[in-house]
């Protein structure tokens, strides 16, 4: 044996070492965009365009090196973690997250001059990328504490609360807070009108999708047909299919007196919900009929045996444990249908959509957002709702 096997082999200092490269990764990006790009932008009036700030600028020294600790701080942790880290992680993500309108406050109070009041603060890009990797790492601490989906909707509820009220109470030069305040009432009824429309297409397509999937499971002959026109109506475009509508239903209005009393007309809320309805019932049907045809044949042999009728196997085995899975169709056609309600607006339904085409219309990208953040934010409430909803209903699933 030489001398040098003799020694012992020097452990080496990163040995053991499994950092999570996605987190790091991330929070590498943040650190970066929050240093090269504009945090803030400022106009003096909703005409002029803006002018942008880096982190400097918009914060000071203080608040850029506490918002680049904080950043860093994910990196850090990220680099050896453990269960405990991961529940820090998830604290210190919607503490940034919660503190973001803060700094905007700052950036108010260094940027804006009080003789300005028509003065308006915007997001600069920095801030929409750190605000979005901010949302892929809650995505990624959230599998690694194997969340149900609930509990990630519910925190990032608690930082809309917070970011509400210091839009309410101190950030009143926002540009989207002037945009909202300057049209509030017209904003609380394209809301109500956007979850109007969206709930009677999504219950109208539960009624129909059912019926449909079942007639599907009775006559196997229609299986094929059905499928092949729901998947054709997917391939039609959205402006296309209003334009489609609008002639036929402008001819019925005219042609029938009690259908135009009804309000059935070429343009408004009707072709929008028979658009809405004809794109929800392919997810609709294609689930409901795989959830039951998915349903073990011994369990329904087993009902069966203990005596129950063909109803009570269908209503007490068959559509409990096809639940889940139909679940995941009317989560997937509300999303969906939230999305392509904005659309609507285009044929005078109204709802959302009204304020991004409007903002498109005049060049104003916060009145475009007035529009699309409230969408997100029902389509992402709405995914957690119904996914959370479906994984507690599957067997073994969470309560």
């Amino acid at each position: 044996m030489s001398l040098m096997d003799a020694l012992p082999t020097p452990r080496l200092r990163w040995e053991g070492w499994h950092p999570n490269v996605v987190l790091v990764s991330l929070s590498l990006i943040m650190l970066a965009a929050f240093w090269f790009f504009d945090v803030v932008s400022m106009a003096p009036n909703r005409i002029v365009l803006g002018t942008g700030y880096g982190a400097l600028e918009a914060f000071g020294w203080p608040g850029a090196l506490l918002a680049t600790l904080l950043l860093s701080f994910i990196g850090i942790l990220a680099c050896q973690p453990t269960h405990r880290h991961y529940r820090a992680l998830l604290a210190a993500v919607i503490v940034i997250m919660a503190l973001m309108p803060v700094g905007l406050m700052a950036s108010s109070y260094l940027l804006i001059d009080p003789e300005m009041p028509q003065a308006r603060l915007g997001l600069g890009t920095a801030y929409w990328v750190v605000l979005f990797v901010l949302l892929l790492c809650l995505v990624e601490l959230r599998l690694r504490l194997n969340l149900t989906r609930i509990w990630p909707t519910l925190l990032l509820c608690g930082v809309a609360v917070v970011w509400w009220l210091c839009a309410a109470f101190g950030l009143e030069t926002l540009a989207l807070v002037q945009e909202f305040k300057a049209r509030d009432q017209q904003f609380l009824s394209a809301v109500a009108q956007h979850i109007k429309l969206v709930g009677i297409a999504v219950s109208v397509s539960i009624v129909l999708g059912l019926a449909l999937a079942m007639l599907m499971r009775r006559y196997a002959r229609l299986q094929k047909g059905a499928f092949a026109v729901l998947n054709f109506l997917q391939t039609i475009p959205s402006l296309a299919l209003f334009g489609l509508l609008l002639a036929p239903l402008a001819w019925l209005a005219a042609t029938v007196p009690f259908l135009g009393q009804l309000g059935v007309s070429g343009i408004g809320t009707t072709p929008a919900l028979i658009a809405l309805i004809a794109y929800s019932l392919l997810p609709i049907v294609r689930n409901t009929y795989t959830a039951l045809e998915q349903v073990s044949p011994e369990t329904l042999e087993a009902a069966k045996g203990m005596g129950m009728r063909a109803g009570q196997r269908f209503w007490q085995v068959r559509l409990p444990l096809a639940l889940p899975v139909l679940l995941e169709g009317v989560r997937i056609t509300t999303v969906q249908a939230i999305g392509l309600t904005a659309v609507a607006a285009l044929i005078g339904a109204g709802g959302l959509g009204t304020f991004i085409f409007q903002g498109l219309g005049q060049a104003a990208m916060d009145m475009v957002l007035l529009g699309a953040l409230p969408i997100l934010m029902l389509a992402l409430v709405v995914d957690a709702g119904l996914g959370a909803l479906a994984e507690a209903l599957r067997p073994g699933g969470t309560t």
